[in-house]
C-alpha cells in the first residue's frame, strides 16, 4: 500500500521563516536540513505510532521523538494524570508530593537505587553523575568511550564550537567493549580517577551498534571496585526501554550511579539521577537545579509511564514489534540483492548497508524512499519502537519498506 504525499509547501514557508529568526534555520538533532530532501522540519501532531507533518502528511514513526515516546503517543493512562496533575499545579513555590511518590517507585524498580534525583535532560543527568563521582571522590578524572555520546555542553559535546581545552582537561578515553583499552586509561588515571562513565549499547552515528559483552562489563565494574572510583551508566537512551532494573541488568553488572532520561515520562520532559546509598552524601552536596526541573506534570506522566511498563506487557510488545521488523527487514533486503546489517537490541534498530560509502548513500536513499512512502526512519541514528507499534503498522511499514528497496535497486541499475 503505497501512500502518496502532499507537496511540503507549508513546511518550505515555516523553514523560510524559521531561517530568518533561528540560527541556522533550526539546531541540533532535529535539524533536518542535513537529511535528504523528502524529510519534513515540522511536525504538528502524533498519536499512537503515528505522527503528521506540517502538510498533512502522515508517517508510521520509528523515532519516537528520538526516544522519549515509549507507550506510543497520547497514551491515555499518561494523557489523564497529566489532566490530573494540571488541574491541581505544574510549577508551584515548592515540589509537589508527586516528586516523592515518583522518587519511591524509581527506588522500587532500579535495584541499585538508594535514592533519586529529578531533572529535565539527559546532559543534566549524565552531568550531576560526574560531579556527583567528583564530590565522592575528591578526585578528578573520568573515563568514558572514545566517541560516545553523553550530552551537549562543553565536557561531552560531539561539536567542536564553543569548547575549550579546559573544558576536557581531566577525561581520559578507552574503546568501547576493549578491556585491554579500559585498563590502559585506569592506569594512566593512576590515584586521580573518579569514575568511568559508560552507555549500555555502543551507539554511533552511522556505524553499526554494538552490544556490550560481560566482560567488558564487568571489567568496568571492577576497575572502579579497585580503585574505590564510581562506575556510571549512562542509560539515558536505553533505560527503561529494555529492562526497568536498568539495561546491565541481564548481564548481572550494577553501576553506583545511573542516569535517566527519554522514555522516563512518555515524551513529557524529564530525567533522573539514581544512586547508591555511599553517594548520597555526595548527591547532597553538589548544587544543580532549575527553574523547570520541579515540574509535577513530568512527574505525574512517569509514573503513569513506569506504571505500565512496570505493570503491562509493553516491554514484551516492544521486543515483538522490533524482531517483527528486523526480520521482514532482512528479507527484503536479500529478496532485492543487498546485504545490510542490523545492529542493536531489537526495540532501538539500526539498518546499515555493509557496502556503503563514507556518507551513507544507499542508507540515506532507502530511507528517503521510505519517507515518501509515509515510513519515518532515520539514516545514520538508531531507530526506537515503541509499546504502541502493532504486528499490523509493521506490516504496513514493511510493504512501504520493500517499495524503497525496489526502488533503491532500480537506482543503482540505472546508475
Amino acid at each position: 500500500m503505497t501512500q502518496v504525499l502532499t507537496p511540503r509547501t507549508v513546511d518550505a514557508a515555516l523553514r523560510a521563516r524559521a531561517g530568518a529568526v533561528i540560527p541556522g534555520g533550526m539546531y541540533g538533532h532535529m535539524n533536518a536540513a542535513g537529511l535528504p530532501d523528502a524529510y519534513p522540519q515540522f511536525m504538528t501532531r502524533g498519536e499512537g505510532s503515528r505522527v503528521w507533518d506540517a502538510d498533512g502528511n502522515e508517517y508510521l514513526d520509528f523515532m519516537c521523538g528520538w526516544g522519549p515516546v515509549v507507550l506510543g503517543r497520547k497514551d491515555p493512562v499518561v494523557e489523564a494524570a497529566v489532566r490530573a496533575q494540571l488541574d491541581t499545579g505544574d510549577l508551584l513555590d515548592g515540589p509537589s508530593p508527586v516528586m516523592v511518590d515518583l522518587a519511591e517507585l524509581l527506588v522500587e524498580l532500579v535495584p541499585h537505587a538508594d535514592w533519586a534525583m529529578l531533572a529535565k535532560n539527559g546532559t543534566d543527568a549524565t552531568t550531576a553523575c560526574v560531579s556527583i563521582a567528583r564530590a565522592s571522590t575528591g578526585r578528578r578524572k573520568v573515563l568514558l568511550a572514545r566517541g560516545a555520546y553523553h550530552g551537549a555542553i562543553p565536557w561531552c559535546t560531539p561539536r567542536p564550537g564553543g569548547v575549550l581545552p579546559e573544558d576536557r582537561a581531566h577525561l581520559g578515553y578507552y574503546e568501547y567493549n576493549d578491556v585491554a583499552s579500559l585498563e590502559a586509561a585506569v592506569a594512566e588515571a593512576g590515584d586521580d580517577l573518579a569514575g568511568i562513565i559508560v552507555s549500555p549499547v555502543r551507539q554511533e552515528l552511522a556505524s553499526d551498534q554494538v552490544m556490550a559483552t560481560g566482560e567488558f562489563a564487568r571489567a568496568i565494574r571492577s576497575a572502579c571496585d579497585r580503585a574505590g572510583a564510581v562506575m556510571i551508566l549512562d542509560d539515558v537512551r536505553c533505560g527503561f526501554r529494555l529492562d526497568l532494573g536498568g539495561s546491565w541488568e541481564p548481564l548481572g553488572v550494577r553501576p553506583d550511579l545511573s542516569a535517566w532520561s527519554k522514555a522516563i515520562a512518555n515524551g513529557y520532559s524529564l530525567a533522573a539521577i539514581t544512586g547508591r546509598e555511599p553517594l548520597r552524601a555526595a548527591a547532597s552536596s553538589i548544587y544543580v537545579t532549575g527553574s523547570f526541573w520541579y515540574s509535577a506534570v513530568s512527574m505525574a506522566a512517569s509514573i503513569a509511564t513506569l506504571t505500565q511498563l512496570r505493570d503491562t506487557d509493553a516491554l514484551a510488545r516492544m521486543a515483538a514489534a522490533g524482531q517483527r521488523l528486523r526480520d521482514g527487514l532482512a528479507a527484503q533486503s536479500a529478496a532485492h540483492g543487498f546485504v545490510t546489517s542490523q545492529t542493536g537490541p531489537v526495540q532501538m534498530p539500526l539498518l546499515q548497508f555493509v557496502d556503503d560509502d563514507a556518507v551513507s548513500t544507499m542508507a540515506r536513499t532507502w530511507t528517503n524512499e521510505a519517507v515518501k512512502r509515509g515510513v519515518y526512519l532515520h539514516p545514520v541514528h538508531n531507530w526506537f519502537l515503541s509499546a504502541a507499534h502493532t504486528a499490523d503498522d509493521i506490516d504496513l511499514a514493511l510493504e512501504r519498506t520493500d517499495d524503497a528497496f525496489a526502488e533503491l535497486a532500480r537506482l543503482v541499475r540505472r546508475a
